[in-house]
């Protein structure tokens, strides 16, 4: 079984919605998929048509009182399960404080998923955390989406630091480029130089277009509703990439 998580310190670059389309292509190339939506806001969950809420929220799972192949729901797809999210996952990190290994608490929790699923993809509330320790422990390869410009960079340097200081073994890193307009001048430079200049950075570049947000109006990955556009292509690229750095 591996494990992706799709992270970022920062929110708001497309994090989620590459975790739901790759969740969505990941099952359609025949892969017992799961999806964990740790994000309070529980945006991946409510794409897939799933309530919210996990009986006894957050608590109960990282304490044991119930195991996360109770809380599994199925979705409309074949071979695609979602665990899902939940607004107690705000306590997560008071939660993760209070328990034995308390940086490896969701590697354990997923342990006994393995003969279940060939796929865990992990959607991460940004933050740098206790939470965010615990999926270092727990993914083979951090998926790290990021806007084409300064700031931004800079924000997956830290990550990458953070990365690098940690103490445990360390997942493998790759960034993409999310919300890429091809119109500005600085997203093509920036994209095109750093994709040749670094090898933890992803061919595939997600597009700044409006397909793209009428995936929560849709409530879908966008392969469904619009498999033939640029963008379901770009996610398609994406997921090759993955795959092969993170290979079954």
């Amino acid at each position: 079984m591996r494990v992706i998580a799709t992270y970022n310190i920062k929110g708001g670059v497309g994090k989620t919605t590459a975790a739901v389309n790759l969740a969505y292509l990941a099952a359609q190339d025949g892969l017992r998929t799961l999806l964990w939506d740790l994000d309070p806001q529980a945006a991946a969950t409510y794409m897939f048509r799933v309530r919210p809420r996990v009986k006894g929220g957050g608590k109960a799972l990282i304490r044991g009182t119930r195991s996360l192949d109770e809380a599994i729901k199925g979705t409309d797809f074949d071979q695609l399960d979602i665990l899902p999210g939940d607004f107690t996952y705000r306590n997560m990190d008071l939660l993760l404080d209070g328990a034995k290994n308390r940086v490896r608490r969701l590697s354990r929790l997923l342990g006994p998923l393995a003969a279940d699923y060939d796929v865990v993809i992990l959607d991460c509330p940004p933050s740098v955390s206790l939470v965010s320790e615990n999926v270092l422990h727990a993914a083979d390869l951090i998926l790290v989406p990021i806007i084409p410009a300064t700031l931004s960079l800079r924000t997956f340097d830290q990550l990458t630091g953070f990365v690098a200081a940690f103490d445990g073994p360390r997942p493998d890193v790759l960034a993409f480029f999310s919300m890429v307009d091809r119109r500005k001048r600085l997203h093509r430079e920036i994209a095109e130089r750093l994709h040749r200049e670094r090898p933890d950075i992803a061919a595939a570049t997600i597009p700044a277009l409006a397909v793209i947000e009428r995936m929560a109006a849709e409530r879908a990955p966008l392969p469904v509703f619009a498999p033939r556009s640029p963008a379901a292509r770009c996610y398609r690229d994406l997921w090759d990439e993955v795959r092969k750095r993170a290979p079954e």
